[in-house]
């Protein structure tokens, strides 16, 4: 799923708190955010692999959940909401589709690696690919209740992200081939060790755009 969908869901964890423990709410729902968050800060180092831990982030949000119910404090519920966030990315990233470059295609048997196991978790495809419709119909279904408890600072967040999902589902079909455009003419002017560092769906296009640019010349 895309970044605005987890960001939304990581905040709505924090419901329970705005409505129980009203006093924590921003910072829970400033957690709930960052969690949903961070495991895509692995988007260009081993993506769902680096920072994505479906098994290793639940085992550490259960025992943090019941410690912010009986121990709420600013950090607890902090570390409770944020793990839960960081979880549920990890784990709802299942059910999209895979690495590949254009994952509507449906090529890739890689959704999330799971640590624990020491294996790659396929990919269910039950909301397609990051930025499908069905995939922005999450965010807004998670928007609407956060728009209601939210104001200020945190109701421009919550509107920023969903303004960020609906461009970015106008245009998710067309980002692969202009991201290729792009930088299979910046693979012919800078160095190779740059160009090894990006993900492998992006160099395998660009080996793939390469070629064909030879064929065509030959």
């Amino acid at each position: 799923m895309m970044l605005p969908t987890h960001a939304l869901w990581g905040m709505v964890l924090a419901l329970p708190v705005v409505w129980t423990a009203p006093e924590y709410a921003g910072i829970g729902l400033l957690a709930g955010f960052l969690g949903g968050v961070f495991p895509d800060l692995d988007m260009y180092v081993g993506h769902r692999k680096t920072l994505h831990y479906p098994v290793v982030y639940t085992g550490l949000a259960v025992p943090a959940v019941a410690v912010g119910i009986f121990v709420p404090s600013t950090l607890t519920i902090a570390l409770a909401v944020g793990l839960t966030g960081a979880a549920l990315h990890s784990r709802s990233d299942v059910y999209g589709g895979g690495l590949e470059l254009r994952p509507w295609e449906g090529t890739s048997d890689r959704a999330v690696y799971d640590h624990y196991r020491g294996r790659w978790i396929g990919p269910r495809r039950w909301i397609g690919y990051d930025g499908s419709p069905s995939d922005l119909a999450l965010s807004a279904v998670s928007a609407v209740p956060l728009l209601v408890i939210t104001d200020g600072w945190l109701e421009v967040l919550v509107i920023a992200s969903l303004g960020i999902a609906v461009v970015y589902t106008a245009v998710r079909r067309h980002l692969p081939s202009i991201g290729l455009v792009v930088l299979t003419d910046l693979a012919e002017r800078v160095p190779g060790p740059v160009v090894d560092r990006l993900p492998d769906r992006y160099r395998d296009g660009i080996d793939g755009e390469l070629q064909a640019t030879t064929d065509g010349n030959a």
